[in-house]
């Protein structure tokens, strides 16, 4: 069934108003940071439409399920959520939501880190320094796209060649054995840097209190989707999933509740889109 919604285009409403406009079976990706545990204050004055959303507290099984209900089978979702320590007890939150995912569905194909260097860090002086966040890759089914990035320096490159394995019977096989390049799949602890001058250099972007580091939402583009896919953010934010998909060729549907961080977002990706004579994304049409 065709989406009958326009494409492109950050939606300035509740992510289940926007959702409840998408058939089934109708995201390829799914990329987003909710707003968890009590971490950022999020403009709590700032009237939104719902007193569900007051804050940091939000709807999380209604979202839960229409994600499900309108990833494709075969789609992905990155859930980025990290916890907080409440007299020495963290919330354990991000757990609950993973194995809620599971029990609706999704399967959790990779529990990932996202570590940053020890600055503006959470956590307590009792504990050591937290300095990471995790990233739950959910599938629908067995993922369609995997495009895993191989940045990892091998200490060797070795091309393939032909040998002999004897079998219990004492006779010889041929065998072929593959080689590898110079650079492997990364493993599943991706770092990034922090802050003005590294999770982007758009000044705008930075109003928001916490904002995606854009290289990691380029790298889960480039993972789980391809040119052309279609990628959700229910909770947009500052808009770099949609910058990152404009400059990757994807199209993109966002959501975003607060009116202030709408205007964030939609003001920072103006530059970045085509013109109205070009009609392409990617890095070329920027």
């Amino acid at each position: 069934m065709p989406i009958d919604i326009e494409l492109n285009k950050i939606y300035n409403e509740d992510c289940r108003s926007t959702m409840s406009k998408l058939p089934f079976n109708s995201i390829d990706l799914t990329i987003t940071s909710p707003p968890y545990d009590d971490l950022r204050t999020y403009n709590n004055h700032i009237k939104t439409g719902s007193s569900e959303f007051n804050g940091y507290s939000f709807p999380f099984e209604d979202i839960a399920q229409e994600l499900f209900r309108i990833t494709k089978q075969g789609g992905t979702l990155v859930w980025v959520v990290g916890d907080s320590t409440i007299s020495g007890n963290e919330t354990g939150n991000s757990f609950r939501q993973a194995l809620f995912f599971k029990e609706i569905g999704f399967n959790l194909f990779d529990t990932m880190i996202y570590s940053k260097p020890p600055r503006g860090a959470c956590g307590n002086n009792s504990t050591y320094w937290q300095t990471f966040e995790y990233m739950f890759i959910l599938s629908k089914g067995k993922p369609k796209t995997l495009n895993l990035i191989k940045d990892r320096e091998n200490k060797e490159s070795r091309a393939g060649d032909k040998g002999t394995k004897r079998l219990r019977s004492g006779e010889l096989l041929q065998v072929k054995r593959g080689g590898y390049g110079k650079f492997g799949r990364r493993t599943n602890i991706w770092e990034y840097r922090i802050g003005k001058g590294h999770s982007s250099n758009d000044q705008i972007a930075h109003e928001h209190p916490a904002i995606f580091p854009e290289d990691l939402a380029f790298d889960h583009i480039k993972s789980w989707s391809n040119p052309g896919d279609i990628v959700y953010d229910p909770m947009m934010g500052s808009g770099t999933v949609a910058k990152m998909c404009i400059l990757e060729n994807r199209n993109f549907i966002g959501s975003e509740i607060n009116p202030e961080y709408c205007r964030i977002a939609n003001q920072r990706i103006t530059k970045y889109l085509p013109s109205d004579d070009s009609k392409e994304y990617g890095r070329a049409a920027v």
